[in-house]
């Protein structure tokens, strides 16, 4: 008995901070709506989508392989590949979650994992209850799904260079994802150049530029994530204790020889 109970108050507590994330979700996924239109999507396609593929990006790169007429292939290629961080979402979230939570539930938490719903899930202090995880994921998703048949429904409605115009919105939450780690990293910098210019050029490119959107993102996403991860790898916590453990001890050898 104590157990439900206490499963009831994650629940509750999960659908009360989904809220934040809920209005978030509502207007993305309204811009997003727009784009399931454009591809030829209809009210309820869209919303089902919305409801299985809990990825803003996953879904974008979806309904642009649907709009160019690219394969199946493709389509499951693209969305492997830009979904594939909540592989490593999930697996550090199952961290969380205590020895005896059953598969049932862990399948479930993996399935709902959103980059937000993870951010408030691993804030959590000690192992995760699921069922917190439950109401963040009921909250903010329903809204997800509601925002882009809005988005359907509207741009159903109103005329076609103004969904066009509108549908300029989704790009405004690639860009609040970009910013914050370009004004603090040069190379996350250059690489968002560096990625724009190889997509324009391989637009123009001969042979290249004959290939569909959707294989040209794929090639351009490995190719460029995979010289990012090379060139600038991203240190766990211990290597950057080291290295700042190192750097004061290299300061203090070098005032001890000056001295």
């Amino acid at each position: 008995m104590n157990t439900e109970s206490n499963s009831k108050e994650w629940f509750i507590k999960g659908l009360k901070n989904g809220i934040p994330i809920a209005a978030g979700y509502f207007a993305v996924s309204f811009a997003l709506g727009f784009s399931a239109r454009s591809a030829g999507l209809t009210v309820f396609q869209a919303t089902l989508t919305s409801l299985l593929c809990n990825a803003s990006a996953g879904e974008y790169a979806g309904f642009t392989v649907i709009a160019s007429k690219a394969s199946y292939l493709t389509m499951a290629v693209i969305t492997a590949i830009v979904n594939a961080r909540y592989l490593l979402m999930s697996a550090a979230l199952s961290q969380k979650l205590s020895e005896d939570i059953k598969l049932p539930h862990r399948l479930l938490v993996g399935f709902w994992i959103t980059d937000e719903i993870f951010g408030a899930s691993v804030m959590v202090k000690g192992k995760l209850n699921p069922f917190y995880n439950y109401g963040l994921a009921i909250c903010s998703l329903s809204f997800w799904a509601l925002g882009t048949a809005c988005g359907v429904v509207v741009g159903n409605v109103v005329p076609e260079n103004i969904v066009s115009a509108l549908g300029v919105l989704l790009y405004g939450m690639f860009l609040a994802i970009i910013i914050p780690p370009a004004r603090q990293f040069v190379h996350v910098r250059i690489l968002v150049f560096l990625s724009m210019a190889a997509s324009f050029i391989c637009s123009k490119f001969p042979y290249v530029s004959s290939l569909s959107d959707g294989t040209r993102i794929i090639i351009l996403t490995v190719l460029i994530s995979g010289i990012a991860a090379v060139l600038f790898p991203v240190r766990n916590h211990e290597e950057r204790e080291e290295s700042k453990y190192s750097s004061i001890e290299k300061t203090v050898a070098k005032e001890v020889k000056n001295a």
